[in-house]
């Protein structure tokens, strides 16, 4: 469940960095009642940006699917080797 916390629990950044540590998710910050900021730990960040990562290259791999730009292990072997000439 998300962590909703008011602009002044940052004046304590010790709590709010172990918050952000034990939960492993995006902590939302408010101010005067109304979404500011999101706040997270570097692990939290780098795992959320691989997976983003991740579906942007399903997402293109899917297309070529669909649009039939595939080819068969072999040929594409094969077409390495010429171009490296392996």
């Amino acid at each position: 469940m998300p962590q909703i916390r008011p602009i002044r629990d940052l004046k304590n950044t010790t709590v709010i960095s172990n918050l952000c540590h034990e939960t492993k998710e995006p902590i939302f910050i408010t101010k005067n009642g109304y979404g500011d900021m999101v706040i997270m730990s570097m692990e939290t960040y780098e795992k959320i940006t691989f997976f983003n990562n991740l579906y942007e290259k399903l997402a293109v791999a899917e297309s070529d699917l669909k649009a039939g730009r595939v080819s068969d292990v072999d040929d594409a072997v094969n077409d390495i080797r010429k171009k490296y000439g392996l």
